[in-house]
């Protein structure tokens, strides 16, 4: 039978990057064998788990209480005892100076995004687009897919600055950027996915000045960031004004599956994300918040990301980079500058294949990675360094990169001329 939908229906086809890539993970979880390197499913770190049975034990003993919060619709900006959590650390640790009337909350942060990016970016009432601006790609995959009406994505290349040690760094180019009348946002996420790169404090002032000149939102996912989960190799220290939107989630913690996202912004943002939260959901789902609501009032979020989840990825991460790097011995292969997140980047210069190739040569192999090419959101023209690079996430360990790295260097040297 032949359907006939709409253009919004007509954009949710197999061909969608994140579809590949939530199927991918669907896939590896119904064989062992493989070797998934391509998903941004979080570590499983025990000693962070233990203190998240600790809450849900808690919760299971307050019977009363938990009925009450779990059996009611929260507010559509989401579950206020957790919004004041939220406003209380970032206050305390940082000085906001936010309300609870900057927080909202989503289910998860893709969602978040999927309203941020629609309010923000589309087609105006006069009938011209507006775009949301990505001062440096590549960047996160999940972002190219959000459109209601068409995409709405102007992108920058970044410069490349070659270190020792066969590593390299993106770093924005300044140069080309300008914010004309038809942008509505600026955003970029710190650390990267997928590069792992964090733009430094000075160039998020540098942009969060353009932004403010322009009169437009400067929208910073912090999915991997401080305060948490903090998977930084070295601290940042989080910043807030009236223009930024700050981005975070539950995910990276270690629960993905609880699917809360925060929101702080401008009060005009915030009660346009509830609105949708109403329309779409009625409400945001309770159950994260309720879980979570102590340790992010009382501070443990923050003892369990500097305790735990970023000593555990920087440990993994100098392994697994050593690892790959060893396995392309002799070849042009570098590796972008760890700097936090969950994922090495890996670049193949003057390859003589794609990485949609490489993808699907080592997917035959029982290795999942990501091709590099869907991280480019609106980039325009015809750039060779987006087919030169896959994404490998590390949050599985460092023996599953290990098995994997003969295979990519194997694979890779057999693209090359």
């Amino acid at each position: 039978m032949s359907f006939r939908f709409s253009r919004f229906g007509e954009h949710f086809d197999s061909r969608l990057g994140t579809l590949s890539l939530m199927q991918d993970l669907g896939d590896a979880a119904e064989n062992p064998d493989t070797l998934m390197l391509g998903g941004g499913n979080p570590a499983r770190i025990p000693a962070v788990e233990s203190r998240f049975a600790d809450y849900l034990t808690a919760l299971s003993h307050d019977t009363a209480g938990t009925t009450t919060q779990l059996a009611a619709y929260a507010d559509p900006a989401g579950d206020r005892r957790f919004r004041r959590a939220v406003v209380t650390l970032l206050n305390r640790e940082y000085g906001f100076g936010i309300s609870e009337r900057n927080v909202c909350l989503s289910n998860g942060s893709q969602n978040g995004f999927f309203a941020l990016m629609n309010l923000l970016g589309g087609t105006r009432a006069d009938g011209s687009l507006q775009r949301i601006l990505l001062p440096m790609t590549p960047e996160y995959l999940g972002y190219a897919d959000l459109w209601v009406d068409q995409p709405a994505f102007v992108a920058h290349r970044p410069t490349i600055e070659l270190l020792d040690d066969r590593l390299f760094k993106y770093r924005v180019d300044f140069d080309s950027i300008s914010i004309g009348d038809d942008i509505g946002a600026l955003c970029l996420s710190r650390p990267t996915n997928p590069t792992g790169n964090v733009v430094t404090d000075d160039e998020l002032n540098r942009l969060d000045r353009m932004a403010q000149a322009a009169n437009v939102p400067l929208i910073v996912d912090n999915a991997y960031g401080e305060p948490f989960p903090g998977i930084t190799a070295h601290d940042i220290t989080p910043t807030w004004n009236d223009n930024t939107v700050l981005c975070m989630s539950l995910s990276k913690v270690g629960l993905p599956g609880v699917r809360t996202g925060i929101i702080v912004a401008h009060h005009d943002i915030v009660e346009r994300i509830a609105a949708m939260n109403a329309v779409m959901n009625l409400a945001p789902g309770n159950f994260g918040p309720t879980l979570m609501a102590d340790a992010v009032e009382n501070g443990d979020i923050l003892r369990l990301a500097r305790e735990h989840i970023r000593p555990h990825y920087q440990a993994i991460s100098k392994q697994a980079i050593n690892t790959l790097l060893d396995a392309t011995a002799g070849t042009p292969v570098r590796l972008h500058k760890p700097e936090g997140a969950i994922f090495l980047w890996l670049w193949a210069p003057d390859l003589g294949g794609t990485s949609e190739q490489l993808y699907q040569r080592l997917k035959s192999e029982g290795v999942v990675v990501v091709a590099g090419h869907h991280f480019f959101p609106g980039l325009e023209g015809d750039w060779t360094h987006r087919h030169e690079c896959l994404r490998i996430s590390f949050a599985g360990g460092a023996e599953p990169v290990a098995k994997a790295a003969p295979r990519i260097a194997r694979a890779i040297k057999e693209l090359y001329p």
